[in-house]
């Protein structure tokens, strides 16, 4: 049965967003939806199997060891996170399961510094669960590792840099510990890291990640959206101060995104993050802003993480060699190969409540409209004052 062993085993992206909310914004709340974009049938009584397995989360504690592991790992953050976090536990009531047929909903509310953490854990739960219980067998231990190798062997010739993202929709907890390991093993210097907090401590690798696009949501809700990337962004670097310094673009597209990333945020950040749309073109779009600020863009770097594969790999690495640093974060073509049809589902932030204010609807636009989010007429309304098409 799926359950989680770690209260690490998540995004180290959902720590530090954790971690600035506490410090920026602990009166804030949010709630999130799980959306099924690929039609999946669950199976009668998957709702109840779910909850049981969220029920247990609550019994989840940060041991002594992984609490050393992660403040030696993060020394940017404060102590006082460490102590929080120590503290933490998932309540089970944060989340309503319902299921109607094939349908299952999943709805969560509460303070946005306790929430933040249930996103990843809740998907990678739905997948494991949905594969035991519409009993699909998946490849062998020994072919969920070699298939790891044989990709490994690939990109190594490309002379690139690649990370795990792969933990919301992995098929299983064993396959994604099968494949940390496999890359671990793999005898080159092309794995730096993986997003899984757990992973990186029992592999000793690298945690890799800094923010996610409910980050900007609330700033959105909050400050409104001509001012949610630029905020975000200063409020991101004001936790900070310097490190962690990949910025996500993509939240209100990417135009959006470079007409308020200023020159003194354009310097402070490491990099972009490449989430939505066509890799090429974005790739031609930052190169174009960092030289318009007068910066190599050799000396910044782009982090590739849209459903990567190895011929999507190929195609930005023949385009951006030469013109700008890049590197990739590659998720379900790691963690969920292994012979059967990998899942389509996302949960994400649909409505915030500020510190002052009432409940916000939030929105998502990327540069891929099939994967905007959020409510059809608040997504007009951002485009209206973001001077968006209609039609992107």
């Amino acid at each position: 049965m799926a359950r989680l062993t770690s209260i690490l085993d998540n995004d180290f992206y959902k720590f530090t967003m954790q971690y600035a909310v506490v410090k920026l914004f602990p009166k804030a709340k949010a709630r999130y939806q799980f959306i099924n974009r690929g039609k999946h049938e669950f199976p009668e009584g998957f709702a109840e199997k779910l909850r049981e397995a969220i029920n247990h989360m609550a019994e989840l504690k940060l041991s002594k060891a992984e609490k050393h592991f992660f403040a030696k790992t993060c020394p940017y953050i404060d102590p006082t996170y460490f102590d929080f976090l120590q503290g933490y536990q998932y309540d089970p009531e944060e989340v309503t399961i319902t299921q109607e047929g094939s349908n299952v909903e999943v709805h969560i509310e509460g303070y946005w510094y306790r929430t933040i953490l249930w996103e990843v854990p809740v998907m990678a739960l739905i997948c494991e669960l949905y594969y035991e219980e519409t009993g699909q067998e998946r490849v062998s231990d020994e072919e969920v590792a070699q298939i790891v190798n044989d990709k490994m062997d690939k990109y190594d010739k490309l002379n690139i840099t690649i990370a795990d993202f792969g933990t919301r929709r992995r098929h299983s907890y064993a396959v994604h510990d099968l494949v940390i390991k496999a890359l671990r093993e793999h005898n080159s210097n092309t794995f730096i890291g993986t997003s899984n907090m757990h992973f990186a401590m029992k592999y000793k690798t690298k945690p890799i990640g800094t923010h996610a696009h409910e980050w900007f949501m609330f700033h959105a809700a909050k400050y409104g959206y001509k001012m949610a990337n630029l905020l975000g962004l200063e409020h991101w670097a004001d936790v900070y101060r310097g490190d962690l310094g990949i910025a996500l673009s993509d939240t209100y597209t990417t135009e959006a995104f470079f007409k308020q990333f200023d020159k003194k945020l354009t310097k402070l950040f490491d990099g972009v993050r490449h989430d939505s749309g066509d890799p090429i073109e974005f790739a031609k779009k930052t190169i174009k802003h960092y030289e318009s600020k007068g910066i190599n863009p050799l000396n910044k770097t782009i982090i590739f993480s849209d459903g990567l594969d190895y011929d999507k790999v190929v195609k930005i690495v023949n385009f951006c060699n030469g013109k700008i640093g890049h590197s990739f974060g590659i998720g379900t073509d790691f963690t969920n190969d292994v012979g059967l049809k990998r899942m389509n589902i996302v949960l994400k932030m649909t409505e915030a409540y500020p510190d002052e204010g009432e409940w916000t609807p939030v929105i998502k636009l990327s540069d891929e409209p099939l994967k905007h989010t959020g409510d059809p007429e608040e997504i007009k309304m951002a485009k209206r004052f973001l001077n968006i098409p209609d039609h992107a």
